[in-house]
């Protein structure tokens, strides 16, 4: 009996202590519950940190980058603080989306923000099995939340905060708006945020047209993007590996067969790495320029709410004029004749004791340096420090580590900043641009020779002395004011304009490049061979006022064109800019149009804030701009531009070995070609300025210093400066049958009275010595 009761005593104790360990258990379970409750409604409360409004899960803050088009729909370039274009879920290749869920989050399309068999899985494991963050939490922690802690316990709290938001952001989307805005908000580095920006930057490809392959290895990047990064050599084969770790798990989901992913983890990465960088891409020195533009926009042009636009995050859609092909071509043919030229120079400069610079003193060299040095980003820098000026010129002559620009590629050298400035001062720069004159279109825009290395542009920053370029203005005015001929005759002889004359100040008696002043020679004879006492006769009848106001209508700033006659050879200094839309309005039948470089801006939702509005004057009869683009086309035919014809020039046998591309050889009869080349005085620039039917493309050659130029016209005139990359260029055009730019005779006016066809005359036509026809009597 006293068994059974000391049995039912310790049954009795038993069932206490397992009542105990009950209630114990589920007020600790009970008490956990609570605290996890309460840890959600601390962190929703936003204790633990700001939590995001609904107005801030309806519109996640974002910086999108402003996009710019070309003309034929290819993107040149951006503007961002954060290089992200979005992309729309139907723009996304099915692999990707099952490479991401297949990797990232198998039960995606299960759970609603949280993946609880994860979640309990990575507890028991602590995470060596995998980790329990689903692609909605991975969003929640990109969009709302700090990059990870290293305090265990302040991880914790931010792992509620992305529990949290992912809820919030599951019932607030749909998953295919969760899947697209992850991917377009991931950083993949090298400046590409964003599945697109990745796509073009790591495989110059629109997501669309990624490949399985391709889309698995973005997808092995969002586990680390810098540990697993195929452009970065040390990481290539974690990369590869990585990759090969998305295709398996790809297999297992049963997106692909086993066949294909062993087929596929035998392929190498085949990256293709085009950076989009502000100084890398095509069009760099029109993107500049294009940010002036903007910039003057968004002053005049606020948003509804009064607020000001934002190039670099409000996602903007500039369409602009510029082809990507013609631009592609023009920078390709600058690049092709500059580095050729480029050897040419350098071997002329050899022998040069002051080079790369000629005739100038000591003095004036050192002037042109120190004046370099001040304005340096160096001297700026080390200014901003509290060097004094003679702390920071002693810097100068201190050698340093640097990398430096050749055409063979950038060099690793040694060498003094002030020898860098000297070293830099010896390249040749040009500036080039395409327009069609119908429409004001800017088709191509080349500032410079590489804008890494030269940030001037010579387009429309850099201003130059045009030369012989200048003398159609004249000939324009004459013809319009006194209704010439190309086939009127002028002596050659020597012709003084006295002092006081035109507001000339002393006498003036231009001479003849060549030396000839004997016989008569036709307008267009004249023009073709830039014969200068010529063009001094025509500017003495119609006085220098009247030329500066025709080129004033032709979008020229005339300001400091001073009102004299030696205007008439190229006095003044221009822009390639000016210059292209004053010949193409000679091409226009006489109507300027002012130059266009955007068509169309668009916010980032599409809604149109600017479409361009042609501004166009009549400025020339059609008659007289007839016949001045009649004259100029004797300058291919018989002047310093026939060797676009396959016809060479003294001195053309040494040029043709230097540079490339030659003969040109375009058909006289198939298309016609109006032109003229300029050549300043001590041949520091070289000019020309071509005209199809629809197209005026302007080119100058030169170096940044008028002192650093060729030693003789050989190399020094314009015919082998520029008109080369014209050519070059051209040729690369016409072989483009898109392109459809014209081959037909340029537009002729249903009235001509000014006659042009001068076969008559036989031989005087063009050098006016027998069967003359008629004499000007001025």
């Amino acid at each position: 009996m006293a068994k059974t009761s000391d049995k039912t005593k310790k049954e009795a104790e038993k069932r206490r202590d397992y009542g105990r360990y009950k209630s114990w258990f589920w007020t600790v379970f009970a008490l956990g519950i609570s605290a996890i409750v309460l840890l959600f409604l601390l962190a929703s409360w936003g204790v633990f940190g700001t939590m995001p409004t609904f107005e801030e899960l309806e519109n996640p803050e974002t910086n999108l980058a402003t996009e710019i088009f070309s003309s034929d729909g290819e993107t040149l370039g951006k503007y961002y603080n954060e290089n992200r274009t979005p992309v729309k879920y139907e723009d996304l290749p099915q692999h990707l989306i099952e490479a991401l869920i297949a990797t990232e989050d198998e039960r995606f399309y299960e759970h609603s923000g949280i993946d609880a068999k994860g979640t309990v899985r990575a507890a028991v494991y602590l995470g060596k099995r995998g980790g329990a963050s689903t692609i909605t939490q991975q969003l929640a922690k990109l969009l709302f939340t700090e990059n990870a802690s290293k305090n265990p316990a302040a991880r914790v709290l931010q792992k509620f905060k992305e529990w949290i938001i992912a809820t919030r952001l599951e019932r607030q989307y749909t998953k295919e708006e969760i899947i697209t805005m992850y991917l377009n908000k991931y950083d993949f580095l090298y400046q590409a945020v964003g599945v697109r920006s990745a796509a073009k930057i790591y495989f110059d490809k629109e997501p669309k047209d990624l490949n399985v392959e391709e889309a698995a290895v973005l997808v092995a990047m969002l586990k680390n993007p810098i540990l697993y990064n195929p452009q970065k050599e040390q990481f290539k084969d974690n990369a590869l590996q990585r990759r090969n770790v998305v295709l398996s798990q790809m297999e297992v989901n049963d997106y692909i067969t086993e066949e294909e992913k062993d087929s596929l983890q035998q392929l190498p990465l085949n990256i293709e790495f085009s950076p989009q960088g502000h100084d890398e891409g095509v069009a760099t020195y029109f993107r500049v320029y294009l940010q002036g533009f903007m910039k003057d926009w968004i002053e005049k042009n606020p948003k509804p709410d009064g607020g000001k636009y934002n190039i670099y995050r409000d996602g903007l859609k500039i369409y602009t004029s510029i082809d990507s092909r013609m631009q592609q071509y023009a920078e390709e043919a600058v690049e092709m004749h500059i580095s050729h030229l480029q050897k040419e120079f350098d071997r002329q400069n050899k022998n040069n004791k002051t080079a790369p610079f000629r005739d100038i003193t000591a003095e004036e060299r050192n002037n042109i340096i120190n004046d370099a040095m001040r304005r340096s980003e160096r001297w700026r820098i080390l200014k901003e420090q509290g060097l004094s000026n003679e702390e920071i010129a002693e810097s100068f002559n201190k050698k340093t580590q640097m990398q430096v620009f050749s055409w063979k590629g950038n060099k690793d050298t040694i060498m003094t900043p002030r020898d860098s400035i000297i070293y830099y001062k010896s390249f040749l720069q040009a500036g080039m641009m395409s327009m069609t004159p119908q429409t004001g279109e800017v088709k191509a825009w080349v500032g410079g020779t590489n804008f890494k290395h030269f940030k001037y542009d010579h387009v429309k920053q850099g201003k130059r002395q045009v030369g012989s370029t200048f003398k159609p203005f004249v000939y324009a005015t004459a013809i319009d004011q006194l209704h010439l001929s190309p086939c009127d005759t002028l002596p050659r002889s020597l012709h003084t304009i006295e002092a006081g004359k035109h507001g000339n100040q002393n006498d003036w008696t231009p001479k003849n490049s060549d030396g000839e002043y004997n016989g008569m020679v036709s307008l267009k004879k004249g023009l073709a061979e830039s014969v200068n006492t010529v063009t001094a006769r025509l500017i003495d009848r119609t006085g220098p006022k009247p030329v500066i106001d025709l080129i004033g209508k032709l979008g020229i700033d005339t300001r400091n064109i001073p009102e004299v006659p030696s205007i008439a050879l190229g006095t003044a200094d221009l822009s390639v800019f000016e210059m292209v839309s004053a010949y193409s309005t000679f091409v226009n039948e006489g109507v300027y149009v002012k130059p266009v470089i955007v068509n169309r801006i668009e916010d980032k939702n599409g809604t149109i804030l600017y479409q361009h509005v042609p501004e166009t004057r009549d400025v020339l009869s059609k008659e007289a701009a007839y016949v001045t683009v009649n004259l100029l086309e004797g300058v291919t035919q018989y002047g310093s531009g026939q060797r676009l014809r396959g016809t060479w020039a003294t001195g053309a046998d040494h040029y043709k070995r230097a540079v490339t591309g030659y003969p040109y050889d375009f058909d006289r009869n198939e298309i016609p070609i109006a032109g003229k080349t300029g050549t300043t005085q001590n041949q520091s620039d070289g000019w020309f300025m071509g005209m199809v039917p629809n197209l005026t493309t302007g080119v100058w050659v030169g170096a940044e210093d008028r002192s650093v130029h060729f030693p003789n016209i050989t190399y020094g005139q314009g015919a082998t400066m520029a008109l080369p990359i014209w050519g070059i260029y051209m040729k690369k055009v016409y072989a483009d049958k898109q392109l459809n730019v014209a081959k037909g005779a340029f537009p002729r006016p249903e009235v001509v009275t000014i006659k042009t066809d001068c076969s008559s005359y036989g031989k005087a036509g063009m050098d006016g010595e027998n069967d003359l026809p008629d004499e000007l009597d001025f």
